[in-house]
């Protein structure tokens, strides 16, 4: 089953090199943070306060080459937990298939905070439950 998140933090420090995300469940209470880069938490930031950029960032062409391309981006999916690690798909319809591009979810939630409204962000609720027991470990 597939359980949508909405993105409700975005955590920046200069002191760590590691920023985070916080997601949480839309119809529900649980949250899951997402260690991410600086990189990629301060494009996550500029989208969702809409600071526009003079040139296309790099998740800027990814969108444009997708739609240029005939795709339009469905939503984002995490499907797996391994290692620490998150994984997960841009899911993009091009014609009539779905195809599944591999990313890091920093990078599709970027994506994702570049449309008006964002696009979904999913997660299989079986990596969620093994997420949360692996943050309460």
């Amino acid at each position: 089953m597939l359980i949508r998140l909405e993105l409700i933090r975005i955590v920046i420090t200069e002191i760590h090199n590691q920023q985070a995300v916080i997601l949480r469940e839309v119809n529900g209470d649980r949250e899951l943070p997402i260690v991410i880069g600086i990189v990629e938490a301060t494009s996550i930031d500029r989208r969702v306060r809409r600071i526009e950029s003079p040139r296309p960032l790099t998740h800027d062409l990814l969108c444009n080459t997708i739609e240029i391309l005939g795709g339009k981006i469905q939503d984002i999916l995490i499907h797996r937990f391994e290692d620490q690690t998150y994984f997960a798909a841009l899911r993009v319809i091009h014609g009539n298939n779905l195809i599944e591009i591999d990313c890091r979810p920093s990078d599709a939630i970027a994506v994702s905070v570049s449309f008006d409204p964002f696009l979904p962000i999913l997660i299989q609720e079986d990596v969620l439950n093994q997420a949360i027991t692996v943050l309460i470990e």
